[in-house]
């Protein structure tokens, strides 16, 4: 009965793993048949435009990965999806754009403002007041909304986040109104200016928005990194984030940790919404909802809670964000289907993600 049971059990896993290998074939065959009708058969763009849809997606790669690092670190502590991140990023964008308003309403002479006399300082300005805005708000969010339901099922923790995410959002309508603000940027870092590089009949623009953008992007996560596996913070977080209860015996303040690591995920994903407002220059009481469930998807992507797969992950999706359209053949307005079908490729052929882990039941 037992054997008969274990036979039950197991042939239709088998199945569904045959049919993920078919539906694994023919995706891919149609990939390579597209690859070659674009770059080959009909080429529709030229090396020119090709690059440029790169560039644009390792720029908007770089946001996303910054945001799905903030997912990643508190479901590697409290094993949650803080659905309420992306509206921290919101936050965080508003911070750094009353900094530069302000800057570019005080004048250092007649006709000089602040803004545009010391840009150096004035975008360290905006980054820090983003950064400030959004881990205290991660702060207040994890003591307000997740600290009480630490005990709580799994499904009530998820919930409250969907309900701080709907606060936050409402409350920032109200504060800030549904009118778009555009980011003022300094003089020197006016958008589409940058850069001109020559490639076959074209010129190709590398902005200098954009590469402030990957720059500080690699800055912070290489030292997110280096906090994480170096300091004795980050042995702490390692820690909680394998067993609370044995590092609470071994004296670490497992409450504290948690806060830290809110806090800290709140300045990466405010130092991402002063990148989205200073290289696309939009920001609005919505701003954060889509960025923050592509970074979400990226997260998932590069295997939740793994910081190097939310770091590949990000620069995946924006990346095949930028060229899916393009590879495909549909209207550019369709790249948010794309983004979203990868979420649900990847939960089909590979749970785990990239550089995901196959999680203990404990952890799941």
């Amino acid at each position: 009965m037992q054997q008969k049971t274990a036979l039950h059990v197991h042939k239709p896993v088998g199945t569904y793993r045959y049919v993920q290998i078919i539906l694994g074939v023919f995706f891919s065959a149609y990939l390579l048949w597209r690859l070659y009708v674009v770059l080959i058969a009909h080429p529709a763009y030229g090396p020119d435009t090709w690059l440029r849809f790169t560039i644009d997606g390792v720029v908007l790669g770089s946001v996303y990965a910054l945001i799905a690092i903030g997912y990643t670190l508190v479901y590697g502590i409290l094993f949650m999806i803080n659905f309420a991140h992306g509206d921290v990023m919101m936050l965080g964008a508003f911070g750094g754009y009353f900094v530069f308003e302000a800057l570019g309403a005080y004048k250092v002479s007649s006709s000089l403002s602040f803004l545009n006399a010391y840009p150096v300082i004035s975008v360290i300005l905006a980054f820090l007041a983003g950064m400030a805005v959004s881990s205290t708000a991660g702060y207040f969010l994890e003591k307000i909304a997740y600290r009480p339901l630490r005990g709580a099922p799994r499904l009530v923790p998820l919930i409250s986040a969907v309900g701080a995410s709907i606060f936050l959002e409402n409350a920032a309508q109200l504060l800030f109104s549904t009118q778009r603000w555009d980011y003022t940027n300094p003089a020197v870092l006016n958008r589409g200016a940058g850069w001109n590089i020559h490639v076959g009949q074209g010129t190709v623009v590398v902005t200098y928005t954009g590469v402030l953008t990957i720059v500080v992007s690699v800055l912070i996560m290489i030292g997110l990194y280096l906090l994480v596996k170096r300091t004795r913070l980050g042995r702490a977080m390692r820690a909680v984030a394998e067993n609370k209860s044995t590092a609470a015996l071994m004296g670490v303040d497992v409450d504290g940790i948690i806060s830290r690591t809110f806090i800290i995920s709140g300045v990466l994903a405010g130092a991402a919404g002063v990148m989205w407002g200073i290289h696309l220059g939009l920001v609005y009481y919505y701003v954060g909802f889509i960025p923050g469930i592509k970074a979400f998807t990226a997260a998932v992507l590069g295997g939740i809670g793994s910081i190097p797969g939310a770091m590949l992950g990000g620069l995946f999706l924006g990346v095949v964000e930028s060229l899916g359209p393009a590879v495909l053949g549909i209207s550019f307005q369709l790249k948010d289907v794309i983004a979203f079908s990868i979420l649900v490729l990847v939960l089909v052929f590979r749970p785990t993600g990239i550089l995901g882990e196959v999680l203990s039941e404990e952890k799941v």
